[in-house]
């Protein structure tokens, strides 16, 4: 199967199939004992936005002769891995003249000795259409849980930005000529904090794969938490889950809204790809509102009228119904307080008492409706009882809005793990 038609039927959303008849699934099916492809880490893309919106982008106008070195760490370790490249929302076919896999080490060094080429239909280098997606050839590197990887892209071509993800949490380093085998990117490499083209990692496991997937906002993509540090919500589960073998995908969108499109496809829009076409998915953690709620008639969305707590109710009917019909568990995660959001900055229209109301009835619902598998109260764990509408200021990243690091730890640990993964994963 060529690179083209791995692409084609990943733009499906159909991953599984891609995996099985890409290069090197038939030696190991072949083999003694059969080994399963199951999903280790994602960044959600999301649409680039022209220079009329409040946030800049954070990305070049282009990339040329250039090497992109991003990193990442996988929530389940395997025996080999694959890389996926997203081309999504780009407008151009992709040219990536060549690609490498290591451990990460710090900034934009790798391990010594851990660096692979990675190739896609057996050759180093790859062109992926417009709007598509490439799953790479399996890479001889065994990984354990929660290892850093480093992937390097080369850019041979004039390229504008896609697969893009605003909020990386992480440094991404851009230097000129090819230096994807470099140990180390020069002093004058350029690091930015948002992600491009790289979008997911695999890794071939023992086991058919068991997931679970975070969809939500900024509080899920982990705006506030220290970068590098992988603390996010989702990062620290992934912690508490890797000695089961679950693979943790954060799907959050830093702006994301789950009604309407924000920084990101509507999460209602983009389930579909980011939760229920993701192999072995048993549960999704949803947390949205924040936005949906805040947006309206503040900075980012000044002439849209407020929401009501009723749309978003339906709007959460919704998903609980595609997950269902998918065989997925849905936990419903409560919406955090943001009362005092940084004064004089463009988050300030988030919080009003008309807004908070309709935080209270939605959360109201989320806990007492019974229509979610299961409720993580968000909302309990981070507000300060002396002032419930505020978030606790050992848990407050300064903004008010997001936690820090002490905060989404605490999300994490509030998360109940047989309620998560119901009977489909024992101890």
């Amino acid at each position: 199967m060529t690179p083209i038609q791995l692409t084609a039927i990943a733009r499906r959303g159909v991953i599984a199939l891609a995996l099985a008849g890409s290069a090197g699934w038939t030696s190991a099916a072949a083999s003694a004992q059969a080994a399963f492809w199951s999903p280790s880490w994602m960044a959600a893309t999301q649409p680039m936005w022209d220079g009329n919106f409040v946030l800049p982008l954070g990305v070049p106008f282009q990339y040329s002769r250039q090497t992109i070195r991003q990193t990442a760490r996988l929530s389940i370790g395997g025996s080999r891995l694959r890389v996926i490249i997203s081309n999504e929302e780009g407008t151009a076919p992709l040219h990536i003249g060549a690609a490498h896999v290591a451990r990460h080490g710090k900034a934009s060094a790798i391990v010594a000795g851990t660096d692979q080429v990675v190739r896609f239909g057996g050759e180093p280098q790859a062109v992926v259409p417009a709007g598509g997606r490439l799953i790479s050839d399996p890479v001889n590197l065994p990984l354990p849980a929660l290892t850093e990887v480093a992937v390097s892209l080369y850019l041979p071509q004039n390229t504008q930005p896609a697969g893009f993800h605003f909020d990386a949490r992480d440094t991404a380093y851009v230097a000129d000529g090819d230096l994807t085998g470099a140990e180390r990117l020069p002093g004058n490499a350029v690091p930015y904090s948002t992600r491009v083209f790289f979008s997911g990692l695999i890794v071939e496991t023992e086991k058919a794969p068991t997931t679970v997937v975070a969809l939500g906002d900024s509080l899920t993509d982990g705006n506030g938490s220290t970068p590098g540090a992988n603390a996010r919500w989702p990062d620290v589960l992934a912690e508490r889950l890797a000695g089961r073998g679950v693979g943790v995908l954060n799907a959050g969108i830093s702006g994301g809204r789950l009604l309407k499109d924000g920084m990101g496809r509507a999460g209602l829009v983009r389930a579909a790809r980011d939760v229920f076409a993701q192999p072995g998915v048993k549960a999704v953690i949803v947390k949205f509102g924040t936005n949906d709620i805040g947006w309206p008639g503040g900075g980012f969305a000044p002439q849209e009228a407020m929401v009501s707590a009723e749309d978003i109710v339906q709007g959460y009917r919704e998903l609980i119904g595609m997950a269902h019909a998918s065989n997925v568990r849905i936990i419903g995660g409560t919406i955090a307080p943001n009362e005092g959001v940084a004064k004089g900055s463009i988050i300030e229209g988030h919080h009003s008492p008309a807004k908070d109301e309709i935080r209270h009835v939605v959360n109201r619902w989320i806990r007492e409706s019974g229509e979610f598998d299961g409720v993580v109260d968000f909302d309990a764990v981070l507000r300060d009882p002396a002032h419930p509408a505020r978030m606790k200021t050992a848990f407050d990243s300064g903004d008010h809005l997001h936690p820090g690091d002490a905060g989404y730890q605490a999300m994490a640990a509030a998360i109940d793990l047989d309620v998560l993964l119901g009977d489909s994963v024992q101890p």
